[in-house]
């Protein structure tokens, strides 16, 4: 998630005993703030009991190894690669995907222009596949674009029309709602080992916040979501703020909504649900409901972004708008078929959806997070059990979208719970599950008792009221295929405050307190050891049998090596903050490197380097001593190395490989000047601009100079 668009406020008011506390439990603060590694690492991860199920054990097997040199930390208008490596600018905002249109740096954008070039601030994305033969060489590349810069968008002009006040002019409302969205692209290896886009290739479309997108599981039809545009119901325009993504060993893409609150406003009376997701109350994040009215205005395109309601029922104006959004949103990149929101995965800010491991004849599993200070991470698990027949085949046309329904339509959402002692427990957000207080979820959310719609439109609320963790904005995660391990981020809270790890928390109405600490101001937990974590730390977690329980620890800390607040002992080559972006990349040996990406926002990283992105290999910390080398420290730090850094300004986000590992692909989000070439579609990433540019978020493809594997 980008800083630009972060949501500062706590929308989470439940008295749910917040993941620092429950770290601060699993290993006391006092150890954890030492710096040295040995007496924290042995009491969280010489487990015995729950730890031991994480533990690797030893093997006589050489692990992967690292090899490459560590760059240093950078402050240039460049992407930054290893030594015999090369890195290549591919798809830019506003590259075209007909062979009609043109890009001039030049010239402001127009909304028909936009709506059939790529979007801006690359995020998330993900390779599928033409053919098996030439995967390495030739497939769609499925991206989000996740929001917006305005200054470079309208840089032509001087910027936008009346942005924070006053009534936006409807074709810039337009040109921005077009330049949301995914992109999908034909991309291809050429002959000299650079890449390029196939302009005109029938699979390049785009998918905006105007796009007609149907809604399936238990929301679609109900009353939530029936609306002056859908009065059934099934349909809604748009997917907005998509950030982490997914991907359905079906073929299918996953585009996940987060930061989508803020484009709506609502002024008058509002449901629940809008208070605790964080919709505004004032003005939008763009202001494109002020466009309403406009005479070009096309069945209440800028009018729905208005939920405040105003007609004698909702199918009379936009007050269920919102609903219809915050849902894992499903493409078929191989067709033109209409996205479909699956609303069974829940209802909040989603950061990704990250596919558990796949095993014939069980359950389908996805992971989420909801970035945000204090918010949950959750699990869905379908009814359906996963049939290899149902494999992606490339090259093959058929209904993808059918095999998504069979899976991501019916299941069980659950909300995660990590305790003390390193044991954890997924909690169902079902009608009948029984809360803290020993009511129904469905009577304590005042809904009847078959009313399963409810509950998902009302995620938060049901998580917060069974109990679930509040955690340290949980972002991107990413499963080990081979042992089901997960990793997921917990990116930062610098507004952590300390308390006594068996502190009471009780909700007075305006949110938690604690001794009069208020629970704005996140409290440590056992989870969350350290106050003012600005650096952010990384867990993972492996579940148990029963598919309800499951053992975590932590994995590793964000930290400076000039500070004293760095229990991983990282140092110059490898330190970090803020980790978000994370990937776990399969090598053919079974074992795999774990690419971790920030978005910094820690003041002694800032001051050495610009978002980076870095390399380790897990099964070299695990083996040997079991417990006690699963986690990062100063005795096996040396494992993690950096591996590039963009340019000034941006986020490091966004990442996959190609088959055959030779080719690695990155997204640079929001550079300040940068790419060097304000004309160029494809260049070198590496050149700095010799004077300003309008900056553009691309895709980045990182190759070694000798065409091998990346990174080994």
């Amino acid at each position: 998630m980008s800083h630009e668009i972060e949501d500062h406020r706590l929308l989470n008011h439940s008295d749910n005993e917040p993941f620092a506390n429950v770290l601060a439990k699993r290993v006391s603060r006092r150890d954890v703030m030492r710096g040295g590694l040995g007496m924290a690492a042995a009491s969280m991860l010489s487990m015995g009991g729950a730890g031991a199920a994480l533990a690797a054990t030893a093997s006589d097997k050489k692990p992967l190894t690292l090899a490459f040199e560590a760059v240093m930390g950078a402050h240039q208008d460049a992407v930054i690669v290893p030594e015999g490596y090369i890195a290549q600018v591919l798809v830019p905002w506003g590259t075209p995907l007909n062979e009609s249109t043109q890009w001039n740096p030049a010239h402001a954008m127009s909304a028909e222009q936009q709506a059939v070039s790529v979007g801006m601030h690359h995020d998330g994305m993900a390779g599928f596949a033409l053919e098996e033969s030439s995967a390495s060489q030739r497939f769609v590349l499925a991206l989000n674009n996740e929001y917006i810069d305005q200054s470079a968008l309208w840089a032509p002009q001087g910027g936008p029309t009346h942005a924070k006040e006053g009534k936006r002019p409807a074709e810039e409302s337009r040109t921005e709602i077009n330049a949301h969205g995914v992109t999908l692209v034909e991309v291809r290896k050429e002959g000299d080992g650079r890449w390029s886009h196939v302009p005109g290739s029938s699979y390049n479309r785009r998918l905006t916040s105007a796009t007609v997108m149907a809604m399936a599981g238990p929301v679609a039809g109900s009353d939530y979501v029936k609306t002056r545009f859908s009065p059934e119901g099934t349909q809604t325009r748009g997917t907005n703020n998509n950030c982490g993504n997914g991907v359905t060993p079906w073929g299918t893409y996953i585009a996940c909504e987060e930061n989508w609150p803020n484009i709506f406003v609502n002024t008058g009376e509002r449901f629940a649900d809008d208070a605790r997701i964080g919709i505004p109350t004032e003005r939008s994040r763009y202001g494109w409901e002020t466009s309403a009215g406009d005479s070009s205005e096309v069945d209440g395109e800028f009018a729905r972004f208005d939920i405040t309601p105003r007609g004698a029922s909702a199918l009379e104006d936009y007050r269920n708008e919102a609903r219809t959004f915050g849902y894992q949103v499903e493409v078929d990149p191989y067709t033109h078929q209409p996205a479909v929101k699956r609303t069974a995965l829940g209802r909040f800010r989603h950061e990704g959806c990250w596919l558990g491991k796949l095993e014939p004849g069980k359950p389908v599993t996805y992971y989420s997070g909801h970035d945000a200070r204090n918010e949950y991470v959750y699990k869905f698990v379908s009814d359906a059990a996963w049939d290899p027949a149902d494999a992606n085949r490339p090259g093959e046309q058929y209904d993808r979208l059918a095999i998504g329904a069979k899976y991501l339509d019916h299941g069980t959402l659950y909300a995660a719970r990590f305790d003390a002692d390193g044991s954890g427990e997924w909690l169902p957000l079902t009608p009948d599950a029984t809360t803290l207080d020993g009511r129904k979820l469905h009577a304590a959310l005042g809904l009847p008792a078959d009313d399963l719609a409810g509950i998902i439109v009302n995620t938060c609320d049901a998580a917060d009221l069974m109990g679930a963790t509040p955690m340290d904005r949980p972002e991107w995660a990413t499963v080990d295929p081979a042992s089901g391990e997960v990793y997921l981020t917990l990116t930062n809270n610098s507004q952590r405050t300390e308390a006594e790890s068996d502190a009471t928390y009780t909700n007075d109405g305006d949110g938690i307190t604690q001794s009069g600490v208020g629970y704005a101001t996140a409290p440590t937990n056992a989870a969350n050891p350290r106050p003012d974590n600005g650096a952010g730390h990384i867990v993972r977690w492996k579940e148990a049998g029963n598919g309800t329980a499951f053992q975590w620890e932590v994995f590793i800390f964000g930290g400076s090596a000039s500070d004293g607040n760095n229990p991983s002992g990282l140092t110059e080559i490898n330190q970090f903050a803020s980790p978000d972006g994370l990937w776990f990349d399969e090598r053919d040996n079974g074992e795999g490197i774990l690419w971790i990406q920030t978005d910094n926002g820690y003041d002694s990283i800032a001051e050495y380097t610009n978002d980076q992105l870095l390399a380790v290999v897990p099964s070299a910390l695990k083996a040997g001593n079991g417990g006690s080398d699963a986690v990062v420290k100063r005795h096996n730090q040396h494992h993690i190395k950096r591996f590039a850094v963009g340019p000034n300004g941006c986020e490091v986000t966004g990442i996959f490989a190609t088959p055959d590992k030779t080719a690695l692909f990155i997204n640079i989000q929001h550079p300040g000047n940068w790419p060097a070439d304000g004309q160029a579609l494809t260049q070198d990433a590496t050149l700095e601009a010799s004077g300003s540019v309008r900056p553009r978020a691309a895709t980045v493809v990182i190759q070694k100079k000798d065409g091998g594997p990346v990174a080994v």
